[in-house]
């Protein structure tokens, strides 16, 4: 994880962003997670999902993508000293509430059943990328900061 004095955090393990923003941003002892969608690191590859020509989505899986979004989350939490137990917010974007809720919140409460953050989802008309969910989250930190 690499660190500078404004305490911004990027993953190894976690896909590149697609913009000028870090993975993280740790203040005090909170650290605010940036968009975290289902890519792969070193991949523009989204599992589970296949473009047309023109890189329309031709068809998706949500359930491929949940799972790679949450592991995406986590790489980022530990590689900034926190983990999945110390979410406390999340909001979540699906491009597809009608179709693709009820095979997310299945998803979400297996992976949350140890640990319930506050939860937020809402449906948006299209993502940077063209994947189908991203996650936007907040979690404690306990380790001291560095700087």
């Amino acid at each position: 994880m690499a660190t500078d004095n404004k305490e911004l955090l990027n993953s190894s393990k976690a896909p590149e962003p697609v913009g000028l923003y870090p993975h993280a941003r740790r203040v005090g002892n909170l650290l605010f997670l940036s968009g975290v969608g289902p890519r792969e690191r070193g991949s523009k590859a989204i599992p589970g999902v296949e473009l047309d020509e023109e890189g329309n989505i031709r068809s998706y899986d949500i359930e491929k993508q949940c799972h790679s979004v949450f592991q995406n989350v986590r790489y980022i939490l530990e590689d900034a000293g926190s983990s999945w137990g110390n979410l406390v917010d999340v909001t979540v974007f699906l491009t597809n509430m009608k179709d693709d809720f009820a095979t997310y919140n299945k998803l979400y409460a297996e992976y949350f059943k140890d640990n319930q953050p506050c939860r937020t989802t809402v449906e948006i008309n299209k993502l940077p990328t063209p994947i189908a969910i991203e996650l936007k989250c907040i979690a404690t930190i306990d380790t001291p900061a560095k700087g």
